[in-house]
């Protein structure tokens, strides 16, 4: 299997553009799973034909099961929303039900600096740490960093990027 085949889910992906640019780079197992039908919808309809390429799923991630697994679990997002601490055990669980022996998780969410609230929600700020401890030992670190997102509004927002490998078995 070539890496252009590697299931890619993007969870809260949304109207984001990263399923097109994947598209775009070669990439031909993607699924975009958001709550928001309206965001996936213009997704969507922004990619037209290409749309077609895509699995779209609207899901709340926390009663949603995987039907299958992945190579790689991309969150730009939807982590710091879940503010609860069994709301995040059950993202970390059904990151792991969707995820393969030596698959990668992505996830960014704000950073320990980062804003209290979006979108008038609290938010749960996480270090890498943080990240880390919430997905398991079974979960190796390859990168981590803080970025700096600045809003449409010129606000600075501090966000945690980690990438971790989930250790393969066998």
């Amino acid at each position: 299997m070539s890496a252009r085949d590697a299931a890619i889910i993007d969870v809260g992906g949304g109207s984001s553009g990263l399923s097109g640019a994947l598209l775009a780079a070669g990439y031909r197992d993607l699924t975009v799973l958001d709550i928001s039908k309206a965001a996936l919808s213009l997704a969507k309809s922004r990619l037209g034909k290409d749309a077609e390429g895509i699995t779209w799923i609207a899901a709340d991630l926390l009663a949603w099961r995987p039907a299958r697994r992945y190579f790689v679990w991309h969150d730009r997002a939807v982590l710091h929303f879940f503010i609860d601490a069994d709301d995040r055990r059950i993202y970390a669980q059904t990151l792991r039900d969707a995820l393969v022996s030596g698959g990668y998780a992505i996830i960014a969410c704000f950073a320990p600096t980062g804003p209290d609230h979006c979108s008038g929600l609290p938010v749960h700020r996480s270090s890498a740490d943080d990240i880390l401890d919430l997905l398991g030992s079974e979960f190796n670190p390859i990168d981590s960093g803080v970025q700096v997102h600045i809003t449409p509004s010129n606000a600075e927002q501090p966000f945690t990027w980690v990438t971790a490998r989930r250790a393969p078995t066998g």
